[in-house]
């Protein structure tokens, strides 16, 4: 199996191929909303230790499990742990990444749609109503077919990278685009810096007050942090499989935290500065904040240049885009391994089952924007239940049992052969790693799943 399976040809296909999984919507849309609903500076702190204390040792595992198996996500620890009841968390990671794939596409079919009507020029309205863009995103999603379109089309992007195979498709796409979304992070990081609001939002980012930070914003950092780095969604664990044996584990999980962690800080350096340069905008606006309140920011913040607030606002939302399709892809990728290896399929084969029944559960996820937005499971719509199971339950749930698995079950020497390749490369913590995993953060998720439910 490990001879008939792609690999990625080089190293730094393999890093920006993982950075291109982790860095996503949650980097670019959801982190610059959790700093703002969490107090700014402190937060990012908080945030950062997480990502290096809890993030990193966890991507490391399903770094280990993947290669050390060379086998999809769901067969991966049937063959380290046969038989017992391990091999849960391969079904677990499975199903995550086909659950939210479902709703991912609608979402990403939002920053396309958002793309056409920036580079249309349709967002640089100059009414003085903020509420404006607002009513016209929630008119945009209710829509019954102009939502679907562009998810279709989204989806169709996906699936020709996917068909295409992992050095074909994947890792060159990944060599391709992972450049230029980090530099349209530069060249808008270098607009911001432009706007009125650069000073106050750098301070809101940079300079922490502690009096402001909760026992619910270090939890929310935890979270945070858990699901900017694509963990427990299966991704990580199927793309260390086509990682070759040469591979530093170690070395790539530090460069992927660093890569994610980078576009997660720039992404508030371009976001702050330009919802302080409007009065009235607060940081903590919400999740509308990408749809609504920046297309208004973007339309107002550079007051006679209208040129520069066109350019700025297509080039970000080509991020946003960007950022999504690379992380689509590595979301679809474990369902379709799974289909390809365990059940037979073609690859071209799987990859088209994947494609049309997450499209066709996705397009039930944006009609219950609209006219199914009545069918609810108690208080949340179908959409929201798709975001939920996984985003609530499963990856966390997932996150303690690869920390579990990898700090109790696993073989020592096996764990140590694959973090120094076999005695050619020096690691030195493999005990605090073993520590870490055992202990720390078991008890750290444990407390993000619980707090919420609280």
């Amino acid at each position: 199996m490990a001879e008939s399976r792609g690999t990625f040809g080089s190293k730094l296909g393999v890093v920006l191929a993982s950075a291109g999984s982790a860095v996503g919507l949650g980097n670019i849309w959801r982190f610059p909303t959790e700093v703002g609903n969490n107090g700014g500076a402190a937060f990012v702190l908080i945030y950062l230790v997480c990502v290096f204390i809890i993030g990193m040792p966890v991507m490391l595992s399903e770094f280990v499990i993947g290669r050390s198996t060379h086998a999809n996500t769901a067969t991966a620890y049937q063959k380290l742990a046969p038989g017992s009841w391990w091999r849960i968390q391969g079904g677990i990671g499975v199903f995550v990444a086909f659950i939210i794939m479902c709703y991912y596409v609608v979402v990403s079919g939002w920053t396309l749609y958002y793309c056409f009507e920036s580079l249309k020029g349709s967002l640089q309205h100059t009414a003085e109503d903020p509420n404006y863009f607002s009513t016209v995103f929630d008119s945009f999603v209710a829509d019954p077919y102009l939502p679907v379109v562009f998810a279709v089309l989204f989806m169709a992007m996906v699936h020709l990278i996917i068909v295409k195979g992992v050095q074909n498709g994947i890792e060159r796409f990944s060599k391709l685009m992972m450049p230029m979304l980090l530099l349209i992070i530069g060249v808008l990081v270098v607009c911001a810096f432009s706007l009125p609001g650069t000073e106050e939002g750098l301070r809101y980012l940079l300079k922490p007050d502690f009096s402001k930070l909760t026992a619910s914003a270090v939890l929310s950092a935890i979270g945070q942090s858990f699901f900017s780095l694509s963990i427990a969604m299966g991704c990580l664990c199927t793309y260390a499989s086509y990682f070759r044996d040469d591979t530093n584990l170690v070395k790539t999980a530090c460069s992927v935290c660093v890569i994610d962690t980078f576009v997660a800080l720039l992404s508030g350096f371009i976001i702050f500065p330009a919802v302080f340069s409007v009065p009235g905008l607060e940081p903590g606006e919400g999740a509308g904040l990408v749809f609504k309140s920046l297309p208004y920011v973007f339309s107002q913040a550079f007051g006679g240049m209208p040129v520069m607030g066109y350019i700025f606002s297509l080039l970000f939302y080509m991020l946003l885009f960007l950022a999504a399709l690379t992380s689509a892809i590595s979301i679809h990728e474990p369902v379709t391994a799974y289909l390809h290896e365990v059940h037979d399929m073609s690859r071209r084969r799987a990859a088209v089952w994947v494609s049309v029944v997450c499209m066709v559960l996705g397009v039930i996820c944006s009609l219950s924007f609209g006219v199914l937005s009545n069918v609810k499971l108690g208080s949340l719509g179908i959409f929201d239940c798709f975001d939920a199971l996984p985003s609530l339950i499963l990856m966390p749930l997932g996150g303690i049992i690869i920390s579990l698995f990898t700090g109790w079950r696993m073989d020592r020497k096996l764990l140590n052969d694959q973090l120094t390749n076999n005695g050619h490369l020096k690691f030195r913590f493999l005990s605090t790693y073993v520590f870490l995993l055992k202990w720390v953060i078991p008890v750290a998720i444990g407390l993000v799943f619980i707090n919420q439910f609280v």
